[in-house]
């Protein structure tokens, strides 16, 4: 697949299509009116919840107060287990210095775990351009991939096709890229499981070099954490010679009792899980295993509003994407933006990348700089907040908060 999110035409135009589509309108509202409702139920199970949000907020915020020496303790914690350290600084770095990891190897077919940054940086293109076939092993990023399509959701990708379409893509695509869709295939669902099973197990068993993501890195120790549903994930990162882990800056954590925080809060607030399925952490390699860590400081650099720098982005699943998919959102849409903030936020005051355009992270202002860039409309800088009564709230300290009610 050679597609990317880079070069997209603006929301507008992309919106006025996809709204258009009825099948793939009635896609989106079954799956994420199902998501959304088995995430309300879970939430509502726990009494802490909006606490747990503030406390995730709380170590974002510290994480950003700290954050170069954060990167530093990773950077030092990872060496010292036997892996090593790239840092890129925008997404063509990224794509090069993979590129060059994956040549090293003489390997010309790889296999992935799911990841938004690979997405947003079009890494699979890139590796295309250089004689390299990098093969998706999620379910949902498998369908949309074999489809030459792009995905829909940060966590269901492929939620804009019905089972009969992707019976379709399967029968067309998948002996192009390896082992055929068995003969007879019907649209099924456990025999379109089986028909991915078949396909995958293929993959893994004759992979050598993998790419994951991470969903946490855990600075104390030097941890990756990749939180799945499905198991391919643990087949890429432990079948491998070589792994390749490709992360944002933004996902570091200070401590393991820090992660315990997000993972109480990540599986029911994406998937509509007490506790996902798979949760792989690794410190360091084997004796015969290779890993490097390509950390991209890119997703840090977006812009949204007059001059805000991003300070918070987070990798967020949508569910106010039910009337088309998330292919046509425009990452800075300030009204998206400030919608999405109220109806669905991760974490409180948490930016985002609005779904299936990640292709810079979006950012939701802390503060404003004294002389914002020539060009944007200049607003006064945010004094102590209130809570509408014209008292100044003690939390807030005279600096922009995220206590509710301030």
């Amino acid at each position: 697949m050679s597609r990317s999110f880079l070069g997209w035409p603006a929301f507008p135009e992309a919106a006025a299509r996809e709204v258009g589509n009825r099948q793939l309108r009635e896609n989106v509202r079954r799956a994420t009116g199902t998501i959304r409702g088995k995430r309300a139920v879970l939430a509502a199970e726990r009494p802490d919840w909006e606490q747990l949000r503030d406390s995730a907020a709380a170590i974002k915020d510290r994480v950003l107060a700290g954050l170069e020496g954060y990167l530093l303790q990773v950077e030092e914690k990872v060496t010292a287990a036997g892996g090593t350290v790239h840092w890129a600084r925008d997404a063509a770095e990224a794509n090069r210095i993979v590129t060059d990891l994956v040549r090293a190897t003489g390997e010309r077919e790889i296999v992935k775990v799911k990841s938004m940054l690979t997405e947003e940086i079009g890494l699979d293109a890139a590796l295309e351009a250089a004689g390299i076939s990098a093969r998706e092993t999620d379910l949902a990023a498998t369908i949309v991939q074999l489809g030459d399509d792009l995905p829909s959701h940060v966590v269901v990708p492929a939620l804009h096709r019905n089972r009969a379409e992707i019976r379709d893509v399967f029968v067309r695509e998948m002996g192009r890229h390896g082992r055929p869709a068995p003969e007879g295939l019907t649209d099924d669902p456990a025999e379109l499981a089986e028909a991915a099973r078949l396909h995958l197990r293929e993959k893994f068993l004759g992979a050598r070099v993998a790419v994951s993501g991470a969903n946490f890195v855990v600075a104390e120790t030097g941890t990756l954490v990749v939180v799945e549903s499905e198991g391919n994930g643990r087949m890429c990162l432990t079948l491998p010679d070589t792994l390749i882990s490709v992360v944002g800056i933004e996902k570091t954590v200070p401590s393991w009792q820090d992660l315990e925080v997000f993972l109480q809060l990540l599986a029911r607030n994406a998937t509509g899980e007490r506790m996902a399925p798979y949760t792989s952490t690794w410190t360091g390699t084997g004796d015969a295993t290779k890993w490097s860590c390509d950390f991209a400081t890119h997703s840090t650099a977006g812009f949204s509003g007059p001059g805000w720098p991003s300070v918070f982005p987070v990798r967020c699943g949508l569910p106010r994407y039910v009337a088309h998919g998330g292919g046509s959102a425009e990452e800075d849409d300030p009204q998206i933006a400030q919608r999405a903030q109220r109806e669905n936020r991760f974490s409180r005051g948490a930016s985002f990348n609005i779904v299936g355009r990640p292709s810079v992270a979006l950012c939701l202002l802390r503060e404003i700089p004294a002389n914002p860039p020539s060009g944007r409309t200049e607003r006064p800088s945010p004094g102590p907040r209130s809570r509408g009564s014209g008292r100044v709230c003690p939390s807030c300290s005279g600096r922009p908060t995220r206590r509710p009610g301030c």
